[in-house]
């Protein structure tokens, strides 16, 4: 059974709290592939299964939005998190339970001040 953490660990910690890494995690959780592109930089990196490609935002969503309807998710659970050492960009790494299994997420966020864009998201069989 998945459990849908809090978003406070590390980089509330470290003073650098995202408000929108815990927006992300709902639409993960959610299966909303348009409350998820809000944070899509212009240009995502997407790999799902090892079909990888990087693409404009709008065909980002549309990406997303085709997998999640064939994996309908039915959970969204954050494992780990953290800031890079070179910078403040964050990742997040958890697992999405799906109407088809499950899966490992990767999302890898470019921080510039106050917001982060998604620059690459993966979604790997779990």
């Amino acid at each position: 059974m998945l459990f849908l953490l809090l978003f406070a660990p590390l980089t509330l910690m470290a003073g650098q709290g995202n408000p929108s890494l815990e927006a992300i995690a709902k639409a993960l959780n959610a299966g909303d592939a348009d409350a998820l592109s809000k944070y899509f930089a212009d240009n995502v990196e997407i790999s799902i299964l090892d079909n990888e490609q990087v693409v404009p935002k709008a065909k980002a969503t549309e990406t997303i939005r085709s997998f999640f309807n064939s994996s309908k998710p039915k959970s969204f659970s954050q494992v780990h998190q953290g800031t890079s050492r070179e910078n403040s960009d964050q990742y997040c790494i958890g697992n999405m339970s799906a109407a088809n299994g499950s899966y490992r997420v990767y999302i890898y966020l470019k921080v510039n001040g106050a917001s982060a864009s998604i620059q690459e998201i993966r979604f790997d069989k779990g």
